[in-house]
């Protein structure tokens, strides 16, 4: 009745040589965009010494492989088209892939604020048909909570959250 328990294998730690590391680091970046965070922490996992994969990176930046700004100006494209982010999300998310604040501060610098507003209102008129409240103001904090949670500024929010109520024809006391 009882089954053994059977052992945990043990995942394997692949190491790569910087040579090996560099040549699937080519092959990735030529499939999708990766930015010099990306590829530092792929060569920590392949067990790539800190000093070898700085030269490989440098190799990869050189070759055009990887470029930070590129990396960036796409990501915050596909997550605000995509996945209607707003602009703190993004740049949480670019900073945890370690792209420096300049890059950041560029990239989010070329979002259209009539975009941004379009999306938020878009995402929060998705989410009303989904949500049940028994009350207009519970209804409008959670319109809120989501708006924040995507990343937006909590203005913006709470504009987004009135309008499209108003719009649903829900009455709303600020």
């Amino acid at each position: 009745m009882w089954q053994k328990e059977k052992p945990i294998k043990e995942r394997k730690h692949c190491t790569k040589t910087p040579d090996e590391a560099l040549a699937s680091l080519m092959r990735l970046c030529a499939r999708a965009e990766k930015c010099e965070g990306d590829a530092r922490r792929l060569m920590r996992g392949w067990g790539v010494e800190a000093q070898a994969a700085e030269a490989v990176v440098a190799r990869l930046v050189r070759d055009r492989f990887i470029d930070d700004r590129r990396y960036a100006s796409l990501f915050v494209r596909e997550k605000l088209n995509l996945s209607g982010w707003g602009a703190y999300k993004i740049r949480t998310a670019l900073k945890r892939k370690e792209v420096s604040e300049e890059i950041i501060r560029e990239a989010l610098g070329e979002l259209d604020g009539e975009k941004l507003r379009a999306r938020l209102d878009e995402q929060l008129k998705r989410k009303l048909r989904t949500l049940k409240a028994k009350t207009p103001y519970e209804l409008k904090g959670k319109l809120i909570r989501y708006g924040l949670s995507l990343g937006y500024d909590y203005e913006a929010v709470l504009d987004a959250a009135s309008n499209t109520l108003n719009q649903a024809d829900i009455p709303c006391d600020e």
